[in-house]
């Protein structure tokens, strides 16, 4: 579970004085703790609803400097951009897009999908194989363009 190792990790972020780790790092337990209670203090996180909130925090940031960066605003970019760093170690690790568009062949392959009418049936099952592994729009542009 994610949310032990950050406990470690702020610790050592404190230690070390790293405040862009330590931003980022709380940034994660804020959210873990928001989604625990949620769903209620009995229930523990899954490991995919953890994922989920990773993807979402990063996105997030994503969106966040790219507007700064539009904006002229670099300062302001470079804290988003430190904060993706960190938070993306927790990820699981990237796939390539050659591999992401090699997996979605097979998606289409395996469920005898012809074209962009079928491309809702061919993203939910792509989305699944892929949680965590890939960038949603990255997934959702091969699916169209493998289908078009």
């Amino acid at each position: 579970m994610v949310s032990t190792i950050i406990d470690q990790e702020i610790k050592k972020a404190m230690l070390a004085k790293d405040q862009a780790a330590l931003r980022g790092l709380r940034a994660i337990k804020a959210a873990l703790l928001v989604a625990r209670t949620e769903k209620g203090s009995a229930e523990e996180i899954t490991e995919d609803a953890e994922m989920k909130i990773l993807q979402r925090l990063i996105k997030q940031r994503k969106e966040s400097s790219d507007i700064y960066k539009q904006q002229g605003r670099e300062d302001l970019a470079v804290i988003e951009d430190e904060e993706i760093e960190v938070i993306s170690k927790f990820m699981p690790q990237q796939l390539s897009k050659e591999e992401v568009e090699a997996l979605i062949a097979k998606l289409i392959q395996d469920t005898g999908a012809s074209s962009v009418k079928d491309m809702g049936r061919v993203m939910g099952l792509a989305n699944k194989e892929l949680a965590g592994k890939a960038d949603g729009k990255l997934i959702a542009e091969i699916v169209k363009n493998q289908l078009a």
